[in-house]
């Protein structure tokens, strides 16, 4: 009879705190409901990124040891790494390395894994062309860092918080 009755309070003690956990996601949803829209005037105005934001990937071409950890670990093999055996120093040589940003996810398993810190990303987020085969980033585009958004002075920046709608 005991364990009938803890149960039943058990029950209710759930059912409260469901009833909570919904109001408390319904009041957040009327808060969004209740903002006004923000425009933004794109080439001229740019959101600055937040700190953990992954875009392109930058790659330095002299610390890469060719170990190819980076086409391990990505989930579609997608790096393209070509290196040549140097058989008197019995160690591999960087001939070519690339990427396609038409087909890559984003998911930064090349940068953490990669054993040299030759991969980092960056805050670039602009990858669009007209023409898909120029997202294909040999080695010598990859090296080249973007202009950040706060040294351009062509552009206002907008901050990407949640204190901006209200």
């Amino acid at each position: 009879m005991f364990s009938m009755v803890t149960g039943f309070m058990n029950y209710g003690q759930q059912t409260v705190r469901a009833a909570r956990y919904i109001g408390q996601s319904f009041m957040i949803t009327l808060s969004h409901a209740n903002r006004l829209p923000v425009t933004i005037q794109y080439p001229y105005e740019k959101l600055i990124t937040a700190e953990r934001f992954r875009g392109r990937i930058h790659f330095e071409f002299d610390k890469c040891i060719a170990c190819e950890v980076c086409v391990r670990v990505c989930p579609i093999d997608l790096p393209v790494v070509d290196w040549k055996l140097e058989t008197d120093i019995r160690k591999k040589r960087l001939l070519n390395y690339s990427i396609d940003f038409g087909v890559c996810i984003f998911c930064g398993n090349c940068v953490e894994y990669c054993p040299t810190n030759c991969l980092s990303m960056t805050e670039e987020y602009e990858l669009s062309t007209y023409d898909r085969h120029e997202l294909n980033y040999n080695q010598i585009a990859l090296g080249r860092l973007p202009m950040a958004v706060i040294d351009d002075y062509t552009i206002r920046t907008i901050l990407n918080s949640p204190q901006i709608n209200k």
